[in-house]
């Protein structure tokens, strides 16, 4: 039985929780319409957006579904984890500068150029069902992790976690999503770096798990390293992560092509640099805790036994943040596509900007109500890892078809796309319905219908002339590249106001890490989370000697 959380580690929540709601609130003030409140006026710079892509990728579901891989299987979960890598660098380098050239506020919006407005709206309600579903796991799994360390049942985790990330959302929209994103980056990836080298000292070295379970030191241990099963699997991600939303809307934040490329290979660089960090510690796991009854749960096992007081609060709040960084940035962009391709395209066209923004925050609070409620059923599909995997083989790949090689080739036409959603996603449920056909020939069978289904019709079916203009109009759009004059510039306002919020959460980031190492200060966990606290205080004040000397440069 894992002990709950201690009074220093709610502290140490609590003030991460205040932290966050100054960030929110700094930024409520300066949204002002509602290209800033879901793409940032495309002002973001390329760094924080690719930090903010990788955390909006990341979250608890890691931390629990992967967890419980590596406790059962051991590196093979890196191996799997790693199938973001190609995902995401592939998305920089040959999709990030097309959807930049869009222009849009949201990936939907470019379906009614591309092919016609039922496509649109098809995509649309298909795609809001998949995100809901997706989250729903990602939230289900930050509950599932809270129930081990407080005594909260599974069902007020999921309201509690569910109501403060709607709130945060609502309040300050993409910038502080993105802003809190980096905050919250820097907070787990120090968080980790404490844990990582308790958990290799507990187990006697890094070498003692080859002696001990050699059978996990292979990267292609047990059913998830066969090669069929891994090939499908990566395939899968590759379209999953190139069709989400959020992925897309990190290359409308960033101001140029080049931006929007190493927004991607940045983050690509950051889930196979960090990924083993993560996952090693459950890994060992197996051997500190040879018995544990529910391997989901391997990874806040090994905290709960090797981190002191207050600074488990701290690599708890990191956990939380990841989830948060996640549904923050499916939230904005959900309620954006509610709002503009929704409530704007088919009810109110002329709605200004003042009531597109409150229509935008009302959808975000509706989007969080409607996500907590399904989480609370997750598990009856067989955890977070297994419902991810069918959710995502099921729409994933019918709805990634027409979204994302609608960008790339000319032929497909809009009869194509939408039969390809209908028909791969009916195939997906009966072939993943069927107990003869594996996860892996369901998810073949069904990619090749897919594929069938969206090439062929372009190649029958006549399409008139106006439509084919049109369509000719968007591929030169996407092959032209944004002119100078149409970039976009940062304010002062905004650089200042980063500059100090940046600064104070880094303060406060280290004066919390010093702060909680204090009791334990003795032990080498306190003597890591000072020097972290100290880290994040240096941090703070090279960010603040070099803004200063900015000022001065163009005074």
């Amino acid at each position: 039985m894992v002990a709950h959380l201690q009074n220093l580690d709610y502290i140490a929540i609590g003030i991460y929780v205040a932290l966050m709601a100054a960030i929110g609130l700094s930024f409520g003030w300066l949204i002002k319409d509602i290209g800033s409140y879901f793409k940032g006026g495309s002002t973001v710079p390329w760094v924080m957006s690719a930090i903010s892509n990788f955390m909006a990728l990341f979250s608890t579901f890691v931390f629990v579904a992967y967890a419980g891989i590596s406790y059962q299987h051991g590196l093979v979960s890196i191996t799997v984890f790693w199938s973001t890598v190609p995902a995401c660098i592939i998305g920089g380098v040959f999709l990030g500068r097309r959807w930049r050239r869009t222009g849009h506020t949201t990936p939907m919006e470019y379906l009614e150029q591309r092919y016609n407005l039922s496509v649109r709206q098809t995509i649309t309600w298909f795609g809001l069902i998949m995100r809901f579903l997706d989250n729903m796991v990602r939230l289900y799994a930050i509950g599932v992790f809270i129930t081990v360390v407080t005594p909260l049942s599974l069902e007020w985790s999921v309201v509690i976690s569910g109501i403060i990330v709607t709130i945060f959302n609502v309040i300050g929209g993409v910038w502080s999503v993105i802003v809190m994103s980096t905050v919250q980056f820097f907070i787990l990836i120090l968080a980790v770096f404490i844990l990582f080298p308790l958990s290799m000292m507990e187990i006697g070295g890094f070498e003692v798990l080859y002696q001990k379970i050699p059978e996990h030191m292979h990267w292609f241990n047990g059913p998830k390293g066969n090669f069929f099963w891994l090939a499908i699997f990566y395939l899968m991600i590759i379209i999953k992560y190139n069709e989400n939303w959020t992925f897309i809307q990190k290359f409308y934040c960033v101001k140029d092509e080049k931006a929007a490329m190493k927004v991607g290979v940045a983050t690509g660089l950051m889930f196979f640099i960090f990924t083993p960090v993560f996952l090693l510690p459950a890994v060992a796991s197996r051997l500190i805790v040879p018995e544990l009854a529910d391997p989901e749960m391997a990874y806040v096992v090994v905290s709960k036994m090797l981190l002191p007081a207050g600074i488990m609060g701290i690599l708890f709040s990191s956990m939380f943040a990841a989830t948060m960084s996640s549904l923050n940035a499916e939230y904005n962009i959900m309620s954006g596509v509610l709002t503009n391709d929704v409530y704007k395209r088919l009810i109110h066209p002329k709605a200004d900007e003042k009531r597109l923004l409150l229509v935008a925050r009302l959808a975000t609070g509706v989007v969080g109500a409607l996500i907590v409620l399904g989480a609370m059923y997750v598990n009856v599909f067989g955890g977070a890892f297994e419902a991810n995997k069918l959710f995502t083989g099921i729409l994933a790949i019918p709805l990634g078809f027409p979204l994302l090689f609608g960008i790339i080739f000319k032929k497909p036409n809009s009869v194509a796309a939408i039969l390809t959603i209908l028909v791969g996603a009916l195939s997906g449920i009966i072939l993943n319905a069927m107990p003869t056909i594996s996860w892996e020939w369901a998810t073949l069978i069904e990619t090749g219908i897919c594929a069938f289904t969206y090439f062929v019709p372009g190649y029958l079916i006549r399409e008139k002339e106006s439509h084919v203009n049109q369509v000719n109009a968007f591929f030169v759009q996407m092959a032209t590249p944004i002119r100078e004059e149409d970039k976009p510039v940062i304010s002062f306002e905004y650089k200042r106001t980063l500059t100090y919020l940046f600064v104070f959460s880094l303060l406060v980031s280290g004066g919390l890490f010093a702060g909680m190492s204090l009791p334990s200060i003795q032990i080498f966990s306190g003597q890591l989370s000072m020097a972290a606290g100290i880290l994040c205080m240096l941090g703070a004040l090279a960010l603040w000697i070099y803004f200063k000397k900015v000022i001065s440069k163009n005074k």
